[in-house]
């Protein structure tokens, strides 16, 4: 006797919720994976922005985590059976600080669930939508797009240009060195095993990457901290969309321009192509 699946459309309006206290250790932890990106952290400091991603992580057993690294599907979540999954972008409001040391709770929704085929085979998109609340405020609204993909063929290594792509002279910027200690301590932070992060047979041979990934959520936080610590204003919203990946193999290149109270962002690859868009607003 077989069971019938059920449609993935049936896990829109699929909900959960997490409480967690915005400890100071993740924070501290964090700072120091980014080389110190904050003079001090306290209790009764504001966590900086994106940073809640080091909070309500789920603590799957490892009698439940897929050979690839991810948690089994299911659950809160579809279980589309596509085999890549990325965290592709998102949209975020900030209301109100999260103050370091207090509780918080964490509501999630699934909002959409769409599937489509087009010239790299079969996709799955979905978004959620999370809303993070303290001391009865609602400090953060999101939206995350995850999207799943098939296999698909070997990613061709990135050819390093001779010289990137020129800057407006009033642009920021700063250059990444990915090594494996950064990507393995982001790892860390976000409790994500998923393996194309830091186990390099695994990422190449399985996954047919040239090197390991550069997590997304990681270019993302870099590229909201360069808005910050160059306007020295806080973030009133942040939205980002990944267009390519990055690997460990080069350094690669933020960028962010101040247009009218908002910062127009990028990640530039080593082949000087952009890797991931976004805008910060001021």
């Amino acid at each position: 006797m077989t069971t019938e699946k059920k449609p993935l459309s049936d896990w829109i309006g699929s909900k959960e919720e997490r409480e967690d206290t915005i400890g100071l250790s993740q924070a501290l932890s964090a700072n120091a994976a980014f080389d110190q990106e904050f003079e001090s952290l306290n209790e009764g400091d504001a966590l900086p922005a994106l940073w809640h991603w080091f909070y309500f992580l789920p603590q799957v057993p490892g009698s439940k985590i897929s050979q690839d690294g991810h948690p089994e599907r299911g659950g809160f979540l579809p279980p589309v059976e596509l085999p890549r999954r990325m965290f592709a972008g998102g949209r975020l409001k900030f209301h109100a600080p999260l103050i370091i040391g207090q509780p918080a709770r964490r509501e999630g929704e699934v909002l959409k669930v769409t599937e489509k085929s087009g010239s790299s085979g079969q996709l799955v998109f979905v978004t959620v939508q999370y809303r993070v609340h303290q001391a009865g405020t609602l400090c953060i609204e999101e939206e995350q797009d995850i999207v799943y993909k098939e296999a698909g063929g070997t990613v061709p290594a990135p050819v390093p240009v001779d010289q990137m792509p020129e800057l407006a002279p009033d642009a920021w910027s700063q250059i990444v060195v990915p090594n494996q200690v950064l990507l393995f301590r982001f790892s860390a932070l976000t409790f994500n095993a998923h393996r194309i992060h830091y186990d390099r047979p695994y990422a190449m041979s399985e996954e047919g990457y040239p090197g390991l990934v550069v997590h997304g959520p990681l270019t993302a936080v870099m590229l909201a901290q360069l808005a910050h610590r160059n306007s020295k204003q806080a973030l009133r919203g942040f939205s980002f969309r990944g267009r390519a990946p990055l690997f460990d193999m080069h350094p690669f290149r933020l960028t962010g321009t101040l247009e009218e109270g908002k910062v127009v962002l990028e990640s530039q690859g080593p082949d000087g192509k952009t890797s991931m868009t976004a805008t910060a607003e001021l």
